[in-house]
């Protein structure tokens, strides 16, 4: 019988591609996740590489062509632009888990309510520094079984300074330190050992921009860890393989409409 999580976590940093190779002293908690759980270098996003066609994808799990959401829809959205043929993570394990505790802390506000299709989740926007400090709170208070978080600020020192950018490496650097501290949190917490813990990036980056499919910005870095997830690295998977990364770890059942398949190998049971 496989292994059930009671806690799944998403941290996301927008804008971070996988830059971080560029400087071996780059994103030291990363790393350090990447030596104990399962890591890609070389995870393919969605294209067009924007912002809201990227999260969609990795919240719904299908392509941009079948979601259709993108930044101008996303941002002018009154309320969730998910369907019934084609939810989010968050209705699905709302179906599954009754009382489940869901949040999205989200610097980028157009995710929370754009995409969230679940009343009761808990949602939160604001500047990375801040966000940080009340996701660290939130996950020691009400220890959510699913948490989905946007960081935006290195997304905005890659369009300031460039992709790559010692600047853009210095703001994954900050990231890199946020994603430590809500590790942390789920230790303090007492439920670090019930938690699949991830941390990716919806898109990189080319000169100033993307949206378009250069290998700088539709190629990511991801990582996760957990009690049975285990340590490879591998040459290639998609991000749209995230929810039923989520749905097989909190046991709850899959969309029949998602492009969403667990990657072979991922855990151990």
């Amino acid at each position: 019988m496989a292994f059930t999580y009671k806690h799944v976590v998403i941290v996301g940093i927008d804008g971070a591609g996988n830059f971080y190779r560029k400087d071996e002293n780059c994103a030291p908690n990363i790393r350090k996740l990447m030596e104990i759980g399962y890591s890609c270098d070389t995870c393919l996003t969605a294209v067009p590489t924007d912002s809201a066609q990227c999260w969609a994808t990795m919240l719904m799990g299908v392509t941009s062509k079948i979601h259709g959401l993108h930044n101008d829809k996303l941002s002018a959205a009154p309320h969730s632009l998910a369907t019934d043929e084609h939810p989010t993570l968050y209705r699905i394990i709302r179906d599954g888990m009754p009382n489940a505790v869901l949040g999205c802390f989200s610097n980028w506000n157009p995710i929370n309510y754009g995409l969230v299709d679940d009343e009761q989740t808990t949602k939160d926007t604001g500047d990375d520094e801040g966000l940080c400090a009340r996701i660290c709170d939130y996950v020691k208070t009400q220890k959510p079984n699913f948490l989905f978080i946007q960081f935006d600020s290195v997304d905005g020192a890659g369009h300031a300074h460039g992709y790559g950018s010692e600047l853009h490496l210095n703001q994954i650097n900050v990231c890199d330190g946020y994603a430590g501290r809500i590790y942390e949190a789920y230790r303090e917490a007492g439920i670090l050992e019930d938690t699949l813990f991830i941390v990716t990036a919806d898109h990189g980056g080319y000169g100033r921009g993307h949206g378009t499919d250069t290998d700088e910005e539709k190629f990511v870095f991801f990582v996760a860890v957990g009690k049975t997830v285990n340590n490879v690295k591998v040459p290639f998977m998609q991000t749209r393989s995230i929810p039923a990364m989520v749905t097989h770890a909190l046991g709850v059942p899959a969309n029949a409409n998602w492009q969403s398949y667990l990657p072979e190998g991922m855990f151990a049971e």
